[in-house]
């Protein structure tokens, strides 16, 4: 018998997070009369037992709202967290037992885990350590396996799209190269959607590394048609044809320590010096997790909330809800623990987008 269940947020921020946290907590409290405990920043909550009592009243105007009320972090692993000693060193410890020690002193029943594919395998382990769970998928880079839609996936996109359709018109008028480098880590969804849907001429994906001779002739036969100018949309993660991603920078003690970026630039001054003409590079970055949610991810991530509160009445656990077509379902987390959702080679899009005249680089 359910009585009380714990939310938190884990991994990067994203637009609808706050949603699932509304439907959670109105679905928990107005349907099923339990009680509701926001752990805040994560795992980093759970382990130091850090949380705030939601109620329908502390949920109020949290559906239009970007990032999350509750705090998150990317770098906490409670089986790999870091503690800081008295002698001023740092050791990683497995703080699990730590983690089921609170919930079981809080009265917590069940726990909902909304994140991405980190958060979904620790998600996974602590249901093997017998914790009631269920997972919510997030992540705007919708490489999360299992659903076919991450919600804020689409709001990234809009951001996006509507950066190409700025660049459009400036890079027409100066009859420029104009370089948008996008987020997505290692799969290219956010690049593929978006330059579908704002025009881009060239799409650089991770899962299509790219010849730069072949982006060169792309431009070539469009300058040849009388278009002196080219849109080029490069995921974060892209690279040439037997080279490697380029790194940012590398964070220490980071669950996934490696961060991308700087791609952009990278194929813009190779393009300056191969084509002769000007390049510029646009670098969206946070501006893609930022902001409020489109309305297609305050429905998403209101569906999933209510759907994962059902599960949890229905006695469900070790699952995540997903979409699947236009169902939810749930999806066990022992199928998707550790695994990414990249582009496959027949992906739809892409096939348009090659049918389109899209050039892929590759």
């Amino acid at each position: 018998m359910i009585k009380k269940i714990g939310i938190m947020t884990g991994g990067g921020d994203c637009p609808g997070l706050n949603a699932v946290i509304h439907a959670v907590v109105r679905s928990a409290v107005n349907s099923y009369g339990w009680q509701v405990l926001g752990f805040r920043d994560g795992y980093r909550g759970l382990v130091l037992n850090d949380y705030v009592e939601l109620n329908s009243d502390s949920v109020i105007g949290l559906l239009d709202r970007g990032g999350t009320v509750l705090g998150t972090s990317n770098k906490d692993n409670a089986f790999d967290f870091r503690v800081e000693l008295p002698d001023g060193g740092v050791e990683y410890r497995d703080l699990s037992a730590q983690v089921i020690s609170n919930l079981r002193a809080d009265g917590v029943d069940a726990l909902i885990i909304i994140g991405g594919d980190g958060t979904m395998t620790a998600a996974e382990l602590f249901h093997k350590l017998g914790v009631t769970v269920i997972g919510v998928p997030k992540t705007i880079d919708n490489d999360l396996c299992g659903t076919d839609v991450t919600f804020g996936f689409n709001t990234a996109v809009d951001t996006a799209t509507g950066a190409l359709d700025k660049l459009h018109s400036t890079a027409e008028s100066h009859h420029r190269l104009m370089v948008l480098e996008v987020m997505g880590r290692y799969a290219g969804w956010i690049a593929l959607a978006s330059g579908l849907a704002g025009g881009a001429d060239i799409i650089l994906i991770p899962e299509l590394p790219y010849d730069i001779g072949k982006v060169q002739a792309a431009i070539a036969r469009r300058r040849a048609a009388g278009r002196h100018f080219s849109i080029i949309v490069v995921a974060e993660g892209a690279a040439p044809l037997g080279g490697e991603m380029v790194t940012k920078r590398i964070i220490a003690g980071s669950p996934d320590p490696v961060r991308l970026g700087g791609v952009g630039a990278v194929v813009a001054q190779q393009l300056e010096q191969l084509t002769g003409m000007e390049a510029r590079t646009t670098v969206l970055g946070h501006l893609q997790r930022g902001g409020r949610p489109i309305p297609y991810d305050r429905l998403l991530a209101t569906r999933f909330g209510a759907a994962a509160a059902q599960a949890l009445k229905d006695g469900i656990s070790g699952c995540m809800v997903a979409l699947r077509g236009s169902d939810i379902v749930t999806v066990p987390l022992a199928e998707i623990a550790g695994k990414q959702r990249l582009i496959g080679k027949d992906e739809e899009l892409v096939e348009i987008g090659r049918r389109l005249g899209v050039c892929f680089g590759d």
